[in-house]
Protein backbone atom coordinates (compact mmCIF):
# COMPACT_ATOMS: atom_id res chain seq x y z
CA UNK A 1 0.00 0.00 0.00
CA UNK A 2 1.33 3.34 -0.94
CA UNK A 3 0.64 6.40 1.27
CA UNK A 4 1.34 9.86 -0.66
CA UNK A 5 1.45 12.77 1.68
CA UNK A 6 0.06 15.89 -0.09
CA UNK A 7 1.30 19.54 1.17
CA UNK A 8 -1.40 22.11 1.63
CA UNK A 9 -1.17 24.57 -1.34
CA UNK A 10 -0.16 28.66 -0.60
CA UNK A 11 -2.43 30.48 -2.04
CA UNK A 12 -3.43 32.42 0.85
CA UNK A 13 -3.51 36.35 0.44
CA UNK A 14 -4.02 38.12 3.83
CA UNK A 15 -6.01 41.50 4.06
CA UNK A 16 -5.20 43.63 6.54
CA UNK A 17 -8.11 46.12 7.31
CA UNK A 18 -10.66 47.29 4.53
CA UNK A 19 -10.43 45.53 1.66
CA UNK A 20 -9.42 47.08 -1.61
CA UNK A 21 -11.49 48.72 -4.23
CA UNK A 22 -11.13 45.98 -7.61
CA UNK A 23 -11.23 43.04 -5.41
CA UNK A 24 -14.58 41.59 -6.96
CA UNK A 25 -12.66 41.78 -10.43
CA UNK A 26 -9.92 40.10 -8.78
CA UNK A 27 -11.57 37.18 -7.66
CA UNK A 28 -13.06 36.71 -11.16
CA UNK A 29 -10.33 36.13 -12.17
CA UNK A 30 -8.50 34.44 -10.18
CA UNK A 31 -11.05 32.34 -8.27
CA UNK A 32 -9.60 29.09 -8.65
CA UNK A 33 -6.65 30.34 -7.93
CA UNK A 34 -6.09 32.21 -4.82
CA UNK A 35 -8.05 32.25 -1.48
CA UNK A 36 -8.71 35.45 0.42
CA UNK A 37 -8.42 36.24 3.76
CA UNK A 38 -9.52 39.09 5.80
CA UNK A 39 -7.64 40.05 8.94
CA UNK A 40 -9.79 42.50 10.88
CA UNK A 41 -9.23 43.42 14.56
CA UNK A 42 -11.43 42.17 17.21
CA UNK A 43 -12.67 45.52 17.93
CA UNK A 44 -13.99 46.02 14.35
CA UNK A 45 -17.19 44.30 13.23
CA UNK A 46 -17.42 43.20 9.66
CA UNK A 47 -19.02 46.19 7.82
CA UNK A 48 -22.07 46.36 5.56
CA UNK A 49 -19.65 45.62 2.49
CA UNK A 50 -17.61 42.78 4.28
CA UNK A 51 -20.48 40.72 5.17
CA UNK A 52 -21.66 41.53 1.54
CA UNK A 53 -18.41 39.82 0.00
CA UNK A 54 -18.31 36.81 2.53
CA UNK A 55 -22.22 36.32 1.25
CA UNK A 56 -20.98 36.47 -2.53
CA UNK A 57 -17.39 34.42 -1.54
CA UNK A 58 -15.12 36.66 -2.84
CA UNK A 59 -13.80 36.81 1.03
CA UNK A 60 -13.18 33.23 1.76
CA UNK A 61 -11.51 33.16 5.38
CA UNK A 62 -12.57 35.81 8.39
CA UNK A 63 -9.54 36.01 10.76
CA UNK A 64 -10.76 38.33 13.73
CA UNK A 65 -7.62 38.84 15.89
CA UNK A 66 -6.51 41.01 18.98
CA UNK A 67 -3.26 42.91 17.19
CA UNK A 68 -1.68 43.68 20.71
CA UNK A 69 -1.88 39.73 21.74
CA UNK A 70 1.02 37.65 20.21
CA UNK A 71 -0.98 34.61 21.09
CA UNK A 72 -4.04 35.85 19.30
CA UNK A 73 -2.11 36.41 16.50
CA UNK A 74 -0.11 32.77 16.26
CA UNK A 75 -3.93 31.37 16.79
CA UNK A 76 -5.65 32.70 14.38
CA UNK A 77 -2.38 32.25 11.74
CA UNK A 78 -1.59 28.88 12.47
CA UNK A 79 -4.19 27.18 10.90
CA UNK A 80 -3.13 28.46 7.79
CA UNK A 81 0.75 28.47 8.43
CA UNK A 82 1.54 26.50 5.35
CA UNK A 83 -0.86 27.66 2.53
CA UNK A 84 -0.11 31.67 3.28
CA UNK A 85 1.15 33.02 -0.23
CA UNK A 86 0.91 36.85 0.23
CA UNK A 87 -0.09 39.77 2.86
CA UNK A 88 -1.31 43.40 1.75
CA UNK A 89 -2.73 46.20 3.85
CA UNK A 90 -4.29 49.29 0.96
CA UNK A 91 -5.47 51.77 4.02
CA UNK A 92 -3.00 53.66 5.64
CA UNK A 93 -4.71 53.73 9.15
CA UNK A 94 -4.19 50.10 8.79
CA UNK A 95 -0.53 50.13 8.75
CA UNK A 96 -0.13 49.63 12.78
CA UNK A 97 -2.22 46.59 12.21
CA UNK A 98 0.11 45.03 9.45
CA UNK A 99 3.37 45.83 11.44
CA UNK A 100 2.32 44.34 14.31
CA UNK A 101 1.27 41.13 11.76
CA UNK A 102 4.22 41.07 10.05
CA UNK A 103 6.96 39.37 12.65
CA UNK A 104 4.39 36.48 12.59
CA UNK A 105 4.51 36.02 8.73
CA UNK A 106 8.76 35.88 8.40
CA UNK A 107 8.92 33.95 5.53
CA UNK A 108 6.19 36.15 3.42
CA UNK A 109 7.49 39.09 0.97
CA UNK A 110 7.05 42.39 3.00
CA UNK A 111 7.72 45.58 3.76
CA UNK A 112 10.26 45.57 6.97
CA UNK A 113 8.42 47.28 9.99
CA UNK A 114 10.80 50.07 10.24
CA UNK A 115 10.44 50.86 6.26
CA UNK A 116 6.36 51.45 7.08
CA UNK A 117 7.04 53.60 10.17
CA UNK A 118 9.50 55.92 7.78
CA UNK A 119 6.59 55.79 5.30
CA UNK A 120 3.65 57.23 7.35
CA UNK A 121 5.64 59.47 9.77
CA UNK A 122 6.30 62.66 8.60
CA UNK A 123 8.92 63.63 10.47
CA UNK A 124 10.84 60.03 9.97
CA UNK A 125 10.47 60.49 6.11
CA UNK A 126 11.68 64.02 6.08
CA UNK A 127 14.48 62.94 8.11
CA UNK A 128 15.53 59.72 5.70
CA UNK A 129 14.80 61.82 2.84
CA UNK A 130 17.34 64.43 3.88
CA UNK A 131 19.88 62.00 4.84
CA UNK A 132 19.47 60.29 1.20
CA UNK A 133 19.55 63.27 -1.07
CA UNK A 134 18.87 66.67 0.11
CA UNK A 135 17.70 68.23 -3.10
CA UNK A 136 14.56 66.41 -3.45
CA UNK A 137 13.23 67.38 0.04
CA UNK A 138 12.06 70.69 1.48
CA UNK A 139 13.51 72.16 4.97
CA UNK A 140 11.75 71.24 8.00
CA UNK A 141 11.16 71.65 11.66
CA UNK A 142 9.28 69.89 14.47
CA UNK A 143 7.77 71.71 16.90
CA UNK A 144 5.35 71.02 19.45
CA UNK A 145 3.98 74.82 20.94
CA UNK A 146 3.65 78.27 19.81
CA UNK A 147 5.97 80.16 21.74
CA UNK A 148 7.27 83.10 20.43
CA UNK A 149 10.88 81.52 20.53
CA UNK A 150 9.25 79.14 18.38
CA UNK A 151 8.10 80.78 15.76
CA UNK A 152 11.30 82.79 15.70
CA UNK A 153 13.01 79.80 14.90
CA UNK A 154 10.62 78.69 12.45
CA UNK A 155 10.98 82.23 10.80
CA UNK A 156 14.82 81.97 11.03
CA UNK A 157 14.95 78.51 10.15
CA UNK A 158 11.98 77.44 7.46
CA UNK A 159 11.22 80.98 6.14
CA UNK A 160 7.75 81.95 4.32
CA UNK A 161 5.48 80.70 3.02
CA UNK A 162 5.58 77.80 5.12
CA UNK A 163 3.53 74.38 5.44
CA UNK A 164 1.82 73.21 8.75
CA UNK A 165 1.34 69.47 8.41
CA UNK A 166 0.60 66.57 11.30
CA UNK A 167 3.28 63.94 11.22
CA UNK A 168 0.36 61.04 11.06
CA UNK A 169 -2.21 61.85 9.02
CA UNK A 170 -3.02 61.45 5.51
CA UNK A 171 -5.80 63.21 2.88
CA UNK A 172 -4.60 66.79 3.81
CA UNK A 173 -6.25 66.95 7.17
CA UNK A 174 -4.77 69.67 9.41
CA UNK A 175 -2.64 71.05 6.55
CA UNK A 176 -2.30 74.70 6.67
CA UNK A 177 -0.22 77.41 4.22
CA UNK A 178 0.81 80.36 5.97
CA UNK A 179 2.58 82.87 4.52
CA UNK A 180 3.51 85.70 7.85
CA UNK A 181 4.46 85.67 11.01
CA UNK A 182 0.71 86.30 12.73
CA UNK A 183 -1.25 84.19 11.04
CA UNK A 184 1.54 81.09 11.85
CA UNK A 185 0.82 81.89 14.88
CA UNK A 186 -2.60 81.56 14.83
CA UNK A 187 -2.77 78.97 12.68
CA UNK A 188 0.13 76.62 14.76
CA UNK A 189 -2.17 77.61 17.69
CA UNK A 190 -5.36 76.35 16.00
CA UNK A 191 -3.78 72.97 14.69
CA UNK A 192 -2.11 72.54 18.53
CA UNK A 193 -5.66 72.71 19.73
CA UNK A 194 -6.99 70.27 17.22
CA UNK A 195 -4.71 67.57 16.89
CA UNK A 196 -5.52 65.00 19.35
CA UNK A 197 -9.32 65.46 18.70
CA UNK A 198 -8.48 64.61 14.99
CA UNK A 199 -6.06 61.95 15.25
CA UNK A 200 -8.10 60.01 17.30
CA UNK A 201 -10.90 60.81 14.84
CA UNK A 202 -9.10 59.49 11.96
CA UNK A 203 -6.84 57.40 13.16
CA UNK A 204 -3.90 58.96 13.01
CA UNK A 205 -0.28 56.85 13.69
CA UNK A 206 1.66 57.53 16.48
CA UNK A 207 1.55 60.18 18.88
CA UNK A 208 0.36 63.41 17.48
CA UNK A 209 3.89 65.75 16.11
CA UNK A 210 3.49 68.68 14.21
CA UNK A 211 6.07 69.77 11.48
CA UNK A 212 6.59 72.74 9.97
CA UNK A 213 8.01 72.88 6.45
CA UNK A 214 9.53 74.60 3.52
CA UNK A 215 6.08 75.42 1.00
CA UNK A 216 7.47 74.80 -2.39
CA UNK A 217 6.02 76.75 -5.29
CA UNK A 218 5.26 74.35 -8.64
CA UNK A 219 2.48 72.04 -10.56
CA UNK A 220 1.45 69.08 -8.18
CA UNK A 221 1.83 65.84 -9.68
CA UNK A 222 1.63 62.29 -8.19
CA UNK A 223 2.77 58.37 -8.98
CA UNK A 224 2.11 55.01 -8.04
CA UNK A 225 4.65 52.16 -7.84
CA UNK A 226 5.36 48.68 -7.16
CA UNK A 227 8.40 47.73 -5.75
CA UNK A 228 9.84 43.91 -5.79
CA UNK A 229 11.56 42.57 -2.94
CA UNK A 230 15.13 43.79 -4.73
CA UNK A 231 14.07 47.26 -5.00
CA UNK A 232 13.45 47.32 -8.85
CA UNK A 233 10.44 49.89 -9.29
CA UNK A 234 7.94 49.63 -11.76
CA UNK A 235 6.21 53.18 -11.97
CA UNK A 236 2.54 53.32 -13.22
CA UNK A 237 1.47 56.20 -15.40
CA UNK A 238 1.80 60.12 -13.78
CA UNK A 239 -1.26 62.12 -12.64
CA UNK A 240 -2.09 65.80 -12.36
CA UNK A 241 -3.24 67.27 -9.09
CA UNK A 242 -5.11 70.31 -8.65
CA UNK A 243 -5.39 71.46 -5.05
CA UNK A 244 -7.82 73.47 -3.54
CA UNK A 245 -5.77 75.90 -3.07
CA UNK A 246 -5.42 75.97 -7.19
CA UNK A 247 -9.00 76.93 -7.39
CA UNK A 248 -9.72 78.98 -5.19
CA UNK A 249 -9.83 77.61 -1.28
CA UNK A 250 -7.52 78.39 1.40
CA UNK A 251 -7.11 74.71 1.36
CA UNK A 252 -4.80 71.75 0.35
CA UNK A 253 -6.95 69.39 -0.55
CA UNK A 254 -6.64 67.18 -3.88
CA UNK A 255 -9.51 69.05 -6.02
CA UNK A 256 -8.97 67.44 -9.38
CA UNK A 257 -6.80 64.32 -10.12
CA UNK A 258 -6.25 63.87 -13.85
CA UNK A 259 -4.62 60.84 -16.02
CA UNK A 260 -3.02 61.05 -18.56
CA UNK A 261 -1.11 64.06 -17.83
CA UNK A 262 0.88 66.24 -20.85
CA UNK A 263 4.39 65.69 -19.23
CA UNK A 264 7.24 65.48 -21.71
CA UNK A 265 9.15 61.81 -21.63
CA UNK A 266 11.80 64.03 -19.89
CA UNK A 267 10.28 65.23 -17.22
CA UNK A 268 8.34 61.73 -16.63
CA UNK A 269 11.72 60.20 -16.32
CA UNK A 270 12.98 62.69 -13.84
CA UNK A 271 10.41 62.76 -11.70
CA UNK A 272 10.64 58.93 -11.93
CA UNK A 273 14.44 59.46 -10.63
CA UNK A 274 13.60 61.25 -7.67
CA UNK A 275 10.85 59.34 -7.07
CA UNK A 276 12.74 56.01 -6.95
CA UNK A 277 15.18 57.50 -4.68
CA UNK A 278 12.81 58.28 -1.75
CA UNK A 279 11.26 54.73 -2.23
CA UNK A 280 15.14 53.55 -1.54
CA UNK A 281 16.00 56.23 1.08
CA UNK A 282 12.80 54.65 2.73
CA UNK A 283 13.86 51.23 2.35
CA UNK A 284 10.44 49.97 0.88
CA UNK A 285 9.99 46.86 -0.52
CA UNK A 286 7.58 44.19 -1.71
CA UNK A 287 5.21 47.03 -1.61
CA UNK A 288 3.04 49.17 -3.69
CA UNK A 289 3.82 53.22 -3.29
CA UNK A 290 2.12 56.65 -3.72
CA UNK A 291 4.58 59.47 -4.44
CA UNK A 292 3.30 62.95 -4.37
CA UNK A 293 5.80 65.60 -5.47
CA UNK A 294 6.17 68.83 -6.65
CA UNK A 295 7.77 69.90 -9.89
CA UNK A 296 9.78 73.23 -9.23
CA UNK A 297 12.20 75.21 -10.99
CA UNK A 298 14.60 73.84 -9.03
CA UNK A 299 13.70 70.13 -10.01
CA UNK A 300 11.10 67.97 -8.67
CA UNK A 301 10.58 67.90 -4.85
CA UNK A 302 9.02 64.93 -2.87
CA UNK A 303 5.90 66.14 -0.49
CA UNK A 304 5.40 62.54 1.16
CA UNK A 305 5.53 59.13 0.04
CA UNK A 306 2.93 56.53 0.93
CA UNK A 307 3.09 52.17 1.06
CA UNK A 308 -0.31 52.36 -0.58
CA UNK A 309 -2.09 53.16 -3.53
CA UNK A 310 -3.24 56.33 -3.92
CA UNK A 311 -7.14 57.49 -3.59
CA UNK A 312 -9.43 56.49 -6.39
CA UNK A 313 -5.99 55.54 -8.55
CA UNK A 314 -8.01 51.14 -9.29
CA UNK A 315 -10.32 53.38 -11.58
CA UNK A 316 -8.48 55.93 -12.67
CA UNK A 317 -5.63 53.11 -14.29
CA UNK A 318 -8.17 50.80 -15.20
CA UNK A 319 -10.44 53.21 -17.18
CA UNK A 320 -7.12 54.82 -18.50
CA UNK A 321 -4.89 52.40 -19.40
CA UNK A 322 -6.64 48.67 -18.60
CA UNK A 323 -4.26 48.35 -15.48
CA UNK A 324 -5.43 46.44 -12.68
CA UNK A 325 -3.77 47.98 -9.47
CA UNK A 326 -5.15 45.72 -7.35
CA UNK A 327 -3.75 42.79 -8.56
CA UNK A 328 -0.62 44.16 -9.07
CA UNK A 329 -0.73 45.25 -5.67
CA UNK A 330 -0.99 41.83 -4.55
CA UNK A 331 1.55 40.39 -7.43
CA UNK A 332 4.36 42.42 -6.56
CA UNK A 333 4.21 40.80 -2.55
CA UNK A 334 3.48 36.96 -3.92
CA UNK A 335 6.02 38.05 -5.81
CA UNK A 336 4.83 38.30 -9.22
CA UNK A 337 5.96 40.92 -12.40
CA UNK A 338 3.40 43.58 -12.37
CA UNK A 339 1.06 43.91 -15.40
CA UNK A 340 2.04 47.39 -16.71
CA UNK A 341 -0.23 48.48 -19.74
CA UNK A 342 0.57 52.04 -20.95
CA UNK A 343 -1.29 52.58 -24.07
CA UNK A 344 -3.96 55.46 -23.42
CA UNK A 345 -7.77 54.60 -24.10
CA UNK A 346 -8.69 57.76 -22.60
CA UNK A 347 -8.60 60.36 -19.88
CA UNK A 348 -10.02 60.42 -16.49
CA UNK A 349 -10.16 62.94 -13.94
CA UNK A 350 -11.52 62.68 -10.07
CA UNK A 351 -13.27 65.75 -8.08
CA UNK A 352 -13.17 66.40 -4.43
CA UNK A 353 -16.16 68.50 -3.44
CA UNK A 354 -15.76 70.83 -0.65
CA UNK A 355 -18.30 74.20 0.32
CA UNK A 356 -16.40 76.99 -0.70
CA UNK A 357 -17.89 77.85 3.52
CA UNK A 358 -17.96 75.82 6.45
CA UNK A 359 -21.57 74.83 7.97
CA UNK A 360 -24.86 73.06 7.69
CA UNK A 361 -25.48 72.33 4.56
CA UNK A 362 -28.81 73.33 3.30
CA UNK A 363 -28.98 73.15 -0.35
CA UNK A 364 -27.26 70.73 -2.50
CA UNK A 365 -28.00 70.97 -6.95
CA UNK A 366 -26.48 69.75 -9.35
CA UNK A 367 -25.87 66.03 -8.61
CA UNK A 368 -28.97 64.63 -10.75
CA UNK A 369 -27.62 66.98 -14.00
CA UNK A 370 -23.97 65.68 -13.72
CA UNK A 371 -25.15 62.21 -14.10
CA UNK A 372 -26.64 62.96 -17.55
CA UNK A 373 -23.30 63.95 -18.56
CA UNK A 374 -21.76 61.79 -21.07
CA UNK A 375 -17.97 62.05 -19.37
CA UNK A 376 -19.95 60.41 -16.01
CA UNK A 377 -18.23 57.57 -15.02
CA UNK A 378 -19.63 57.11 -11.00
CA UNK A 379 -20.15 59.51 -8.09
CA UNK A 380 -19.36 58.83 -3.91
CA UNK A 381 -21.70 61.00 -1.72
CA UNK A 382 -20.14 61.46 1.45
CA UNK A 383 -22.52 63.79 3.20
CA UNK A 384 -25.99 64.95 2.24
CA UNK A 385 -28.65 68.20 3.43
CA UNK A 386 -28.46 69.01 6.98
CA UNK A 387 -24.61 67.64 7.74
CA UNK A 388 -21.77 69.36 8.84
CA UNK A 389 -19.40 70.82 6.06
CA UNK A 390 -15.98 71.47 6.75
CA UNK A 391 -12.97 72.40 5.52
CA UNK A 392 -10.01 69.27 5.00
CA UNK A 393 -7.83 71.59 7.05
CA UNK A 394 -10.01 71.64 9.87
CA UNK A 395 -10.54 67.34 9.70
CA UNK A 396 -13.65 67.73 7.40
CA UNK A 397 -14.24 64.93 4.71
CA UNK A 398 -15.27 65.81 0.81
CA UNK A 399 -19.45 66.21 0.65
CA UNK A 400 -18.88 63.88 -2.90
CA UNK A 401 -16.37 62.27 -5.41
CA UNK A 402 -16.97 62.69 -9.00
CA UNK A 403 -15.55 59.97 -11.72
CA UNK A 404 -15.60 61.39 -15.18
CA UNK A 405 -14.30 59.64 -18.25
CA UNK A 406 -13.89 60.31 -22.20
CA UNK A 407 -11.52 59.42 -24.79
CA UNK A 408 -11.23 62.82 -26.04
CA UNK A 409 -9.45 64.73 -23.86
CA UNK A 410 -11.52 68.07 -25.37
CA UNK A 411 -14.87 66.17 -24.68
CA UNK A 412 -13.94 65.65 -20.96
CA UNK A 413 -12.44 69.24 -20.20
CA UNK A 414 -16.39 70.66 -22.13
CA UNK A 415 -17.84 68.47 -19.73
CA UNK A 416 -15.82 69.29 -16.78
CA UNK A 417 -16.59 72.91 -17.62
CA UNK A 418 -20.69 71.75 -17.30
CA UNK A 419 -20.07 69.93 -14.44
CA UNK A 420 -18.62 73.29 -12.14
CA UNK A 421 -21.04 75.04 -13.29
CA UNK A 422 -23.98 72.84 -12.36
CA UNK A 423 -22.40 71.78 -8.93
CA UNK A 424 -24.19 74.22 -6.15
CA UNK A 425 -23.48 73.86 -2.59
CA UNK A 426 -24.76 76.12 -0.02
CA UNK A 427 -24.59 76.13 3.60
CA UNK A 428 -25.08 78.06 6.64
Amino acid sequence: MVTTNSKPKRNIILLIGAPPSGLVEFKRKFNKTYRLALVRSTKEPLTPKQEEHFRNKILDIDLCVNFDSSQSIMEALLPYEGELLAATCRAEAKIPQFQKLIPYIPYLKTPTVSSLEWCTNKIQMRKRLLSYDKKISPKFKVVSDAQKSTLKKIHEEIGFPLVIKPAGLAQSYLVNIVFHEEELEKTLGMVIKKIDKIYKEMGGRGEPQILVEQFMEGDMYSVDAFVNSRGKVYFAPMVHVKTGRDIGFDDFFAYRTLTPTLLKKNSIEAAENVATKAIHALGLRSSTAHIEMFRTEDGWKIIELGPRLGGFRNDMYQLSYGMDTTTNDIFIRIPKKPIMPKKVQGYTAVFKFFAKKEGRIVNLTGIKKVQELKSFHSIAINKSVGDLARFAKHGGKSIFNITLFNPDRSKLFADIRRMEQMIKIVTK
